[in-house]
């Protein structure tokens, strides 16, 4: 809150633009880190972060399978979309190509960010004080809050703006307000984090739940070339909210049938908290 402000001005000095809630989210990932870093050995981060992606070379086949899994499952519900279309509205393939294209990158890297802190260090950590099924329910509540609480719309700062922090954390918390506004989204956000979760319980580190998670954002950012020039997608399947599709009881039935399919899928042993001495010491 009182950093971000400062962030939106150098940057502004810098001749660089960008939206004040996008500055104030990457201020906060960018202070998270720095505490994480600090207080490393009383939160065993190291020793969790190490755990969650070891053997990157010997996982990389199955990073594949949950990227596999995440596209098919996103290809579901574009499929339903575009049966939907009226035909004086015909797929422009090469505006969903472009989309695929440009964002292909960005969602491996929000997979990898994401998967590091809510799986390998939150479940992972909450594995070892809490047991599976308090961890895994716990940490995607926690994953879904993290992507709800933030500000709906977005807004340019001329000059500084020191109190602009905290207008933009008021903004993200009255979204918490309308529980009913917000409630379709929330069971969304909490469903996935419940898969990705699982996958990460099952297998023992990020990998597969890495392809899964970028499979979903690809989906997620490709998703207006499908409804652009279309007739209103029915909510059960394009959702409502900031989110799109993960708001929608159809994400939500695949999401089940996945937290459903995946200890078939994944005949792993599952993952394993760190002892004592080894998570100190990390």
């Amino acid at each position: 809150m009182i950093l971000a402000p400062c962030a939106a001005d150098v940057l502004a000095a810098a001749g660089l633009r960008f939206p004040f809630p996008r500055i104030f989210d990457r201020t906060v990932m960018a202070t998270l880190l720095a505490a994480l870093i600090l207080w490393s050995r009383a939160l065993g981060f190291n020793c969790l972060i190490r755990r969650g992606f070891a053997a990157p070379r010997a996982n990389l086949g199955r990073a594949a399978l949950g990227l596999a899994l995440g596209l098919g499952a996103i290809a579901i519900l574009f499929a339903a979309a575009i049966a939907m279309r009226h035909a004086a509205h015909p797929l422009q393939a090469g505006s969903l190509v472009a989309r695929i294209a440009k964002n292909v990158f960005p969602a491996i890297a929000i997979g990898i960010i994401e998967e590091g802190f809510f799986r390998a260090f939150l479940l992972g950590g909450m594995l070892r004080e809490f047991g599976r099924r308090i961890a895994l329910v716990a940490s995607a509540i926690i994953y879904a809050m993290a992507h709800l609480v933030r500000a709906p719309a977005h807004f340019y700062l001329a000059g500084f703006h020191p109190t602009a922090g905290l207008a933009d954390l008021g903004q993200s918390a009255a979204q918490l307000a309308h529980p009913f506004a917000t409630a379709p989204t929330l069971i969304g956000l909490t469903l996935l984090g419940l898969v990705l979760g699982q996958a990460f319980i099952a297998t023992g580190n990020v990998y597969f739940s890495i392809g899964m998670h970028a499979g979903f954002v690809l989906g997620a950012k490709s998703w207006p070339a499908i409804a652009h020039g279309a007739a209103a997608a029915p909510r059960w399947l394009a959702g409502a909210g900031p989110v799109p599709l993960i708001a929608a009881p159809a994400a939500w039935l695949i999401a089940i049938v996945l937290l459903l399919a995946l200890p078939r899928i994944l005949r792993v042993r599952p993952y394993a908290p760190p002892a004592q001495a080894d998570f100190l010491g990390g």
